[in-house]
């Protein structure tokens, strides 16, 4: 199978947008198919390299099979076999085509065995996803879709950047581990960084997620995020700093949560906690450390799907997920919510479910390597898990006070997706092995020894009473109609207004704009003239991969001014 027609990914992008033309009911079937089909072929694929060949001087490898490879791939297909499901009776065609390119995408890069082919695959996420943001077709969901669109393209020009100045210092664009030991380590790890949601860089996941279509919440949890934590184990595994910030991200996340009302936007910073538990263990870099980062990607996707499917059933019914304005819903939608009680009981790592084998990895590998603050942020984080997602959503959408909302329950096919994904929690919760038999490493842990079980249940039954307290107190935050802004406030506010200000001034004189360009090139190959001979400016001195550099650079500019204004 060395034909490279029956790479994965070329079968769910061409399959997404051969589905546009078929009748409806073979549709249905066709995107069912699809991701079996690709499943099988990936299955079927020794360990290797394959659909290699070259571009001028570059070597390209547009297919890399190994541990770390398929088993991103695996749960990435797996993932999109329960969303078509969900997305049954989904009728807008665009949005259709959108996923299934968007998950092919996703799947290319992750088996993109250069950093060439990886930002190729890696654009075309950010094209396709921005288009599941823009489905919603609502004024909320076309802003959040530009800005991020602007965001992931800015990320593809960090990355190709950075990958042309690691071709001109190693001679190859090859992906493996890159580290951070020169410039283009750190702007790859930067183009990473934007698309894992690091602090700082995080608002659009709270930002677009929300805003985005039933289906395509669902659809974009899984993928975008995912993505940059397989390219972070694949480059940066063992780099130290990214302890320090995955613990940030696991527990900044925890106090907007609390006092968010939307309940889609609770799941997107619940997100990023969990995301920080997995930049933490691709920080430490042992086997057991990655194993355990491996691991949680993989239930974490299924779990957080469960969550984001059950809240989407609600939206699609209610209206709304807003928590001041639902309750008592778990006598409408029965089934729902007992679904959505599962993946609230994954994600706070409750024993015999999913969340508990992996997490327990994952603080196990950072307390043998003697990261004890780590151990104790992670421990933290973990409790506060409970209280934002394992209790928050479930309570608020379908118990706490009677709104008074009646309505039928989710369609069948979206109980059909959200049952196979609570399946899946329970049975790799109770079996393990079946997910460790897949890892990276050979794993060489027990997730339920006696210390590991009691130990969970102390730190959730204790943060469980906190939760009762503080409510029937009346000092827990209360669900109130609001709109929480936390860092994303500096681009939706000055940095707005600054940012149109320049489009203003760019669409008032465009021929002023090539002159500062023209003068820009000038100083810049003035000063670079000192150190490529008296031949000439950027042009004539500089290789070909240095232009393109520039031309990468100036074009992004201009795409980020344009959208804007």
């Amino acid at each position: 199978m060395t034909n490279i027609l029956f790479h994965p990914a070329i079968i769910l992008i061409l399959g997404g947008l051969v589905q546009t033309i078929l009748p409806t009911q073979l549709r249905r079937i066709f995107l069912l198919a699809l991701p079996v089909l690709g499943a099988f072929v990936l299955v079927n694929l020794d360990a290797g390299f394959y659909g290699q060949f070259h571009v001028f001087n570059y070597e390209l490898t547009l297919l890399r099979v190994d541990e770390l490879s398929f088993i991103f791939s695996l749960i990435f297909l797996i993932a999109l076999f329960i969303v078509a499901i969900y997305a049954w009776q989904e009728k807008d065609k665009l949005q259709l085509a959108s996923m299934f390119v968007y998950a092919g995408a996703a799947i290319g890069a992750v088996l993109a065995g250069d950093l060439l082919t990886l930002f190729i695959f890696w654009e075309v996420t950010a094209i396709s996803s921005a288009l599941l943001i823009w489905a919603n077709k609502t004024k909320g969901a076309l802003r959040a879709g530009q800005r991020y669109f602007i965001i992931h393209v800015t990320s593809g020009l960090f990355l190709l950047i950075g990958a042309i100045l690691h071709y001109h210092s190693t001679g190859s664009l090859a992906f493996d581990h890159i580290g951070t030991e020169s410039l283009s380590g750190w702007l790859i790890l930067i183009a990473f960084a934007i698309k894992c949601a690091f602090p700082l860089l995080h608002n659009w996941l709270q930002d677009s997620y929300p805003e985005a279509s039933v289906v395509g919440t669902v659809a974009l949890s899984v993928y975008t995020t995912k993505l940059a934590v397989y390219a972070l184990a694949r480059g940066y595994a063992g780099t130290e700093m990214l302890i320090w910030i995955g613990a940030l991200m696991t527990a900044f996340p925890i106090f907007f949560a609390v006092i968010e009302n939307d309940l889609r936007r609770v799941l997107s910073y619940s997100l990023n906690n969990q995301l920080g538990f997995m930049v933490v263990g691709i920080g430490v870099g042992t086997e057991m450390a990655l194993n355990g980062t491996v691991a949680h990607a993989f239930a974490h996707i299924l779990y957080k799907a469960l969550l984001f499917m059950s809240m989407g059933a609600v939206l699609y019914r209610v209206g709304t997920t807003k928590a001041s304005e639902l309750g008592g819903l778990y006598k409408s939608m029965p089934w729902t919510a007992g679904f959505c009680i599962i993946g609230a009981m994954s994600i706070s790592a409750f024993p015999l479910l999913s969340g508990f084998i992996s997490k327990a990895m994952i603080l196990t590998a950072a307390a043998n390597e003697g990261h004890w603050l780590i151990w104790l942020v992670l421990l933290f984080a973990s409790a506060g898990v409970l209280d934002h997602s394992g209790i928050k959503v479930p309570f608020f959408s379908f118990f706490a006070h009677d709104s008074g909302k009646r309505c039928a329950e989710a369609p069948a096919n979206m109980l059909i997706a959200m049952g196979i994904a609570a399946a899946f929690c329970i049975v790799i919760g109770v079996y393990p092995s079946l997910l460790y038999n897949l890892l990276p490493h050979t794993v060489d842990f027990i997730p339920y020894t006696a210390s590991h079980v009691i130990t969970q249940l102390q730190l959730l039954l204790f943060s469980a009473l906190a939760f009762v307290v503080l409510f029937r107190s009346n000092l827990y935050p209360p669900e109130i109609p609001s709109t929480n802004l936390d860092f994303d406030w500096f681009y939706r506010k000055p940095g707005a207004y600054l940012a149109r200000g320049f489009a203003t001034m760019i669409s008032r004189g465009e021929e002023n704009i090539l002159c500062a360009l023209k003068k820009l090139t000038f100083v810049v190959g003035s000063r670079l003239h000192r150190h490529h001979g008296p031949q000439g400016i950027l042009s004539r001195t500089w290789p070909t991969g240095s232009m393109v550099m520039w031309v990468a650079f100036l074009l992004g500019a201009y795409l980020i001014f344009y959208y804007i204004y």
